[in-house]
């Protein structure tokens, strides 16, 4: 799928398909991370292994209140635990498909929010 935006952040995702995400300068294999000045490829992941600690080394570079997780075709879910744990740290998480996540991460990465992507 490719997306078209006018005023493209170094970060702002141009197109992507099941093997590869295509960032204005790069390009990412996921599973991945990206927020506005960060981008880079994780080693396999499950979303059962996302938490604080986990999470800690991509967070600590850049303050980001929400987190959108892209789970594939279809959307998957935190578990109730995965959400009190990162809400203690005042992270917000919305987890989508990845194409919904992948656009809502442009929107919201063109309003200058705070905002990260995690594509699984």
């Amino acid at each position: 799928m490719e997306f078209t935006q006018q005023n493209a952040n170094q970060n702002t995702i141009i197109s992507f398909d099941d093997l590869t995400i295509t960032l204005y300068h790069s390009k990412l294999s996921p599973p991945c991370f990206i927020s506005s000045n960060e981008s880079k490829e994780l080693p396999s992941l499950k979303i059962t292994e996302i938490d604080k600690e986990f999470l800690f080394p991509l967070l600590s570079k850049e303050s980001i209140d929400l987190l959108i997780i892209g789970t594939g075709s279809s959307p998957v879910f935190l578990s109730p635990k995965q959400q009190i744990s990162l809400s203690e740290i005042g992270l917000g998480v919305e987890c989508m498909n990845n194409v919904s996540a992948c656009s809502s991460f442009n929107l919201l990465l063109g309003d200058l929010r705070k905002v990260g992507l995690l594509i699984l």
